[in-house]
Parts: C-alpha cells; sequence; structure tokens
C-alpha cells in the first residue's frame, strides 16, 4: 500500500518532512513513519482496545489516527510545534468524520515532551527519534515514575532507535528488550531500520 492509500483511507493529510536546519539540538525534525513501516511493525505486535498509546512528538498526528482505525484503542499526541498541533487537529475533525465513535478516543496535547503528564492508563509509549537523549531520559524518568505509582504491563516501541537511547534503556532503566522487528529492505543499506520495543512487566 502506498502512502497516498492511507492518507485517503485515514481521511488526513500527514506528509512532508522538516529540514534539520530548522531544529534546535535537542528536538528533531518532522518526519513521520511510512505507513510501510507501521504494517510491518503491526505485522508482529498487537494491540487491544483498551491500550492506551501516547505518540511523543506526534507531529501531524500519523501514528495516532493509524492505530485508532486499526486498533480501536485510545490515543495521544504530545507536540511541542503549534503548527504541526493544529495541523493534528484539523486532520482529527477530518478523521472522525468517518470514525464518529472514536473522537472521544483521540487526544492531542500542544507541549514539551517532557512536560507531558503520564496518565494512569497510559501503557505504550512511541518515538521516532523525536528528540536528544537527554529529553528521553526526562520523559522515560516520567513513565517511570508513573509505574511506580500505578504498576501495569508497559511498552516502549521505538523506530530508527538511537545508540544513545539504547544504552541509556540498557544500562540505567528496568526495560529489557523484547522484540526487534527489522525492515528488510531499508535494513540492507541502514541498520538502524528497525523497531525495538522495551517492556516492564508488572510480574518480574
Amino acid at each position: 500500500m502506498n502512502e497516498n492509500y492511507y492518507e485517503k483511507l485515514l481521511n488526513i493529510n500527514t506528509a512532508g518532512n522538516e529540514n534539520w536546519n530548522k531544529t534546535s539540538p535537542h528536538n528533531h525534525p518532522y518526519q513521520p513513519t511510512l505507513y510501510e513501516a507501521l504494517d510491518t511493525l503491526f505485522n508482529e505486535y498487537n494491540l487491544e482496545e483498551d491500550d492506551h498509546i501516547v505518540d511523543f512528538g506526534s507531529g501531524k498526528g500519523r501514528i495516532v489516527f493509524y492505530i485508532n482505525h486499526f486498533f480501536k484503542c485510545y490515543t495521544t499526541g504530545v507536540e511541542m510545534n503549534e503548527i504541526y498541533y493544529n495541523e493534528s487537529l484539523l486532520n482529527k475533525s477530518k478523521y472522525i468524520q468517518h470514525h464518529k465513535k472514536m473522537e472521544d478516543k483521540i487526544n492531542f496535547y500542544c507541549n514539551l515532551s517532557q512536560n507531558y503528564t503520564i496518565e494512569k492508563n497510559d501503557n505504550k509509549f512511541y518515538f521516532f527519534n523525536p528528540f536528544s537523549v537527554q529529553i528521553f531520559m526526562k520523559v522515560i524518568e516520567n513513565i517511570l515514575i508513573s509505574y511506580e505509582e500505578n504498576p501495569r504491563d508497559m511498552d516502549l516501541i521505538i523506530y530508527y532507535p538511537s545508540d544513545d537511547y539504547i544504552q541509556f534503556l540498557e544500562y540505567r532503566t528496568p526495560f529489557i528488550l523484547e522484540k526487534e522487528i527489522i525492515l528488510k529492505d531499508l535494513y540492507k543499506n541502514d541498520d538502524k531500520e528497525k523497531f525495538v520495543v522495551y517492556s516492564l512487566k508488572t510480574n518480574l
């Protein structure tokens, strides 16, 4: 399936890539995850309707709408860029024209990811290289605090993981590598073209 197919299916517009020169050292440019990559991920990774997914650096909301459409679960996008945040709200208004029952399951917040309050039901967290490891560390700290306050199984889903992210998770957090999903065609030329899923279980 090509990009246009999914944009029409979901009745949204999330295309476009931002130039790295226009961003700060800590916040990376807008680059939506390819729908082809999402298909590969969710052929091997399942979600339930009562899952609560947070996409950090959600841009125009592609992940939010894709996941909600196919899994009917709760989805939240956190985006610091006001322009992209407003575009995600516009996309939501168009998306719910065809998904009216899903309106209350989709939320967007215009906020720094490290300032987002982890809700007690949030249990899946998506990252596509949105920011520096310093910010990532703070977000993970917030997630772990929420876990201590309300223990539940949690997953971190990371696309195109940086070495800094992986080293931090491996050596300084209780998260354990659960799954690695390689994008075979892209991986040949770039070994970061993969998803990694890190989990924290309450029964460990």
